[in-house]
């Protein structure tokens, strides 16, 4: 038995003991690393450098893929370094940090999933008050306001987590420092505390993700009452990628956190975790870029730029 005072690391959870799919680990994750990079980049840099794209809704985009690369890069690099290097540990101090910046990405991912949702509601049910109500100052001030969000959420949370005496060792059932795990770890009843505070968070996560179904189902209205097929498909294909994306990241998160116990298992902890931390970031920007016929207009330039070495959106060709 060991107290939090005298562990200085945690040992993660490997995928394997086998030192070939321990590899075959590594190029997978690395691959949908490198990809989610490649392709979070891209949209990030088309909507940077595009003026026809400087409007809210792709504002709020290029703030869900800085939070897509932001979630990923803090937990996926740690895994396949292990995988690579066949070794399980973290750093005490290493495992709150990463606690913590997962945390502060993915509460401020749900914060601007609802900001998306209101967003699309605006434009397509309240199209007059579009420009009043979000304005650019207005989107400035929510894209702040979810960081913030998710900021003050992982601070309260991480500082609660690893305030909590541990004394069931140090070795994790996860790939990363995830909070639920960690209090695995804890002594008898001094977790109820953190325990409470998760299910309120898990409570508010629900609400929010209730505020996005009804925020859909008037928007669905709104869109089967255009008289124009072709204005249908076009609200059809702003929203439906939203809406995927929230669905998968959401569900799979809150089954995550609200499953009970006797359900869980380290195999199935092990696939949700994959489902809602890995896949989205790599999935995201092709859900969206699939339907948005201007976005992959410009993602279409920024890699004529990249192979032909022309100045973004201009044509120039550099000798």
């Amino acid at each position: 038995m060991s107290n939090s005072s005298s562990i200085t690391e945690f040992l993660l959870l490997a995928f394997t003991d086998t030192r070939e799919l321990q590899l075959l680990h590594f190029w997978l994750f690395l691959g949908i690393y490198l990809a989610a990079l490649l392709a979070n980049g891209l949209i990030i840099t088309a909507i940077a450098c595009d003026h026809h794209l400087h409007t809210p809704m792709y504002f709020f985009l290029l703030n869900l893929s800085l939070l897509d690369l932001g979630s990923i890069s803090t937990t996926v690099p740690k895994s396949i370094t292990n995988s690579l290097w066949d070794t399980r540990a973290i750093s005490y101090s290493g495992c709150a940090t990463q606690a913590f910046f997962f945390l502060c990405f993915v509460g401020a991912e749900v914060s601007l999933l609802i900001v998306m949702a209101y967003d699309r509601y605006v434009a397509i049910c309240k199209p007059l008050h579009y420009g009043t109500l979000l304005g650019s100052r207005a989107c400035v001030h929510m894209a702040a306001a979810a960081w913030g969000t998710g900021f003050l959420y992982a601070l309260l949370h991480t500082a609660n987590t690893f305030s909590i005496p541990l004394c069931q060792g140090n070795a994790l059932d996860q790939f990363f420092c995830e909070i639920p795990h960690i209090l695995k770890l804890s002594c008898s009843h001094a977790y109820l505390r953190e325990v409470g505070f998760t299910v309120v968070g898990c409570i508010l996560f629900l609400g929010c993700f209730v505020f996005m179904v009804l925020s859909y189902v008037q928007i669905f209205r709104a869109v089967l009452q255009i008289p124009s097929e072709q204005g249908r498909h076009k609200a059809f294909s702003t929203c439906l990628p939203h809406l995927a994306v929230v669905s998968l990241f959401l569900s799979t998160a809150m089954v995550t956190y609200l499953k009970p116990p006797s359900i869980s298992s380290p195999s199935l902890d092990l696939v949700l975790a994959v489902l809602y931390l890995v896949v989205p970031p790599a999935v995201n920007p092709l859900i969206y870029s699939m339907r948005n016929q201007e976005l992959k207009e410009a993602i279409g330039k920024v890699i004529s730029c990249m192979i032909f070495n022309t100045d973004i959106f201009s044509g120039t060709v550099h000798k």
